[in-house]
């Protein structure tokens, strides 16, 4: 008579889990199961297919309701108002999915479905450089990451050919080049800017940003099955072309080619298993989301990608004997220095030029001015610095104070604004022990969780920088002449603008980190952290690049030890 309980967890046995379908936990998926990996992908939301569970994708605004307005009764379930638009209302979270508790105010956007938000992002792509993998190093704040430009260049270069990059080659130290197809074009205000940049700085450059967009689609892109972008600018919506890159469109469709991986989605992590006897961990604890079946799954390797905040609230739950903590927590850093970016900043102008000119068609990315501050020594009140994004154009709009003839007549016949040039900051805040997440002690969520408690604020050194944002934009503008000049700070709190990072950092000392230079856990070699939770810093880039690129090095570094046997599955 077999056992069932052994056939059972037969079943359930992989050679490796990765916890997360988003950005990183495709690659993770892509580089394990093209190396013969039986992978399982856990996904705590639902499962979307690629072009299939688009419902709004390239839809007009006449062919929805309220042209694409959400009811007051229809928005209540929902948290925060990021998706409170019909065309992306499919993404958003209802409030008791998961509750937690803002010690300090903090805004916390996810994305509980396959591909996460790999789906959402604004695919800003930009390498780092060694000036901000040393940055901690030169002030003092926060540990030295344990890698440099040389060490990862390689993996940047293998991400981007894959995912594919639009942009140029600006031969900026700060912001090394990249393996890129043509970039997008720059509007007629936007090249006006970057001429009056050139005239009146030596260290401040307007490039067009680089963007995870297809405008060359090379025989690898074919092969996934993605076109050329159409330049819809409806990206969030989910596209049906593959014209940017997410996991649904890329990395998962590559690894389920492989018949290596499984994908299981309303799948909630609870914990990571630790055996003591094995010094490693076994395997990954879920709920299932719609039957609250507690499940186990076994493993050699686990890659965790679940997003910053979850991944340290998986850790931290991860208890037993030997981990009281937290699984790797014997430092008690775990879920301290959670760090993200400072948008704060923006500023606008009017120029009364280029009457002859207007904008055509779309364009789904931006300009970039790189990081100017602090570059090479410290010349300001604060800490590190901050990059720009640029947006210029001209739009039109209709006198609707009419009725009859003169209405049709003005429907018909718009009027032309100025053009039009915005700027906002993306600046680099200084990781911050007192800045951190913790779990509740009593409150859990409705799969039995502990909630989530996040304590993060802004610094007097964010403060500075908004200020300086402020003061060179507008300094900036007046040069190149632009009227109606101004600057604000929206006071927003952290967390508003998605990029949060840390808690379970990079370094070389396990006394000081949490994670190896391959981004393995120091007290659990086994146990993978290659999304945001694993930044020691957060620089001024976008950084869902360096997510993917640490991530693919991370696994190709798994399948070496592997090979060696240091891991064994």
């Amino acid at each position: 008579m077999p056992n069932f309980n052994i056939d059972s967890e037969e079943k359930r046995t992989y050679d490796a889990i990765v916890i997360g379908s988003g950005a990183s936990g495709g690659w993770a998926a892509k580089e394990l199961c093209e190396h013969g990996l039986k992978t399982l992908v856990l996904e705590r939301g639902r499962d979307v297919k690629h072009v299939v569970d688009y419902p709004t994708a390239s839809k007009a605004p006449w062919e929805f309701e309220f042209r694409g307005t959400v009811s007051m009764e229809k928005r209540k379930d929902y948290q925060l108002a990021r998706f409170m638009r019909e065309e992306t209302l499919h993404w958003a979270l209802k409030y008791d999915e998961q509750p937690f508790i803002q010690e300090k105010p903090f805004r916390w956007f996810r994305g509980y479905h396959t591909g996460g938000k790999s789906l959402l992002w604004a695919r800003q792509t930009q390498r780092w450089s060694d000036l901000d993998f040393e940055g901690p190093l030169r002030d003092g704040f926060a540990v030295d990451w344990p890698i440099r430009y040389k060490d990862v260049e390689p993996w940047y270069a293998h991400v981007e050919k894959f995912a594919g990059i639009a942009g140029n080659r600006d031969g900026l130290p700060e912001l090394p080049d990249m393996v890129t197809m043509p970039g997008f074009e720059m509007s007629c205000i936007e090249n006006y800017f970057k001429e009056s940049l050139q005239k009146n700085y030596n260290n401040r450059h307007l490039i067009q940003g680089r963007c995870a967009h297809l405008t060359d689609p090379q025989p690898v892109h074919y092969q996934q099955g993605r076109g050329k972008c159409q330049n819809q600018a409806m990206c969030n919506r989910g596209c049906i072309y593959g014209g940017y890159f997410s996991s649904n469109a890329s990395t998962l469709p590559w690894a389920m080619k492989t018949k290596n991986m499984t994908l299981r989605p309303h799948a909630v992590v609870h914990s990571i298993i630790y055996d003591a006897y094995k010094k490693r961990a076994t395997g990954v604890r879920i709920i299932d989301a719609q039957t609250q079946e507690m499940i186990e799954f076994y493993a050699g390797i686990i890659f965790l990608n679940a997003s910053a905040l979850n991944s340290n609230a998986i850790l931290l739950n991860s208890r037993s004997e030997r981990f009281p903590n937290g699984l790797g927590n014997d430092n008690n850093l775990l879920g301290k220095f959670i760090s993200w970016h400072n948008y704060r900043g923006h500023a606008g102008a009017t120029y009364d030029g280029f009457k002859d000119k207007t904008t055509d068609g779309r364009n789904p990315s931006h300009s970039y001015i790189p990081r100017f501050r602090n570059l090479y020594k410290q010349e300001t009140e604060f800490l590190r610095g901050y990059a720009i994004g640029i947006s210029g154009g001209r739009g039109t709009y209709s006198d609707t104070n009419a009725i009859g003839d003169q209405l049709r007549e003005n429907l018909l016949h718009p009027k032309t604004d100025n053009w039009n040039i915005s700027s906002w900051m993306m600046g680099e805040c200084v990781p911050l022990e007192k800045n951190h997440v913790r779990l509740h002690k009593d409150l859990k969520d409705k799969y039995g969780i502990p909630q989530l408690i996040v304590s993060c604020e802004w610094s007097e050194n964010d403060d500075k920088m908004v200020e300086d944002y402020m003061e060179q934009s507008k300094e900036m503008f007046e040069k190149a002449g632009f009227q109606q000049v101004n600057a604000t700070d929206s006071k927003n709190p952290p967390g508003s603008d998605i990029h949060e990072m840390g808690g379970v950092r990079m370094g070389n000392d396990p006394k000081t980190s949490l994670l190896n230079k391959f981004n393995q856990l120091h007290q659990c070699k086994n146990v993978f952290v290659t999304d945001g939770a694993c930044m020691t810093s957060t620089g001024t880039q976008n950084p869902t690049l360096t997510y993917m690129m640490l991530t693919a090095r991370a696994a190709n570094h798994a399948i070496d030890e592997l090979k060696k046997k240091n891991i064994k599955v």
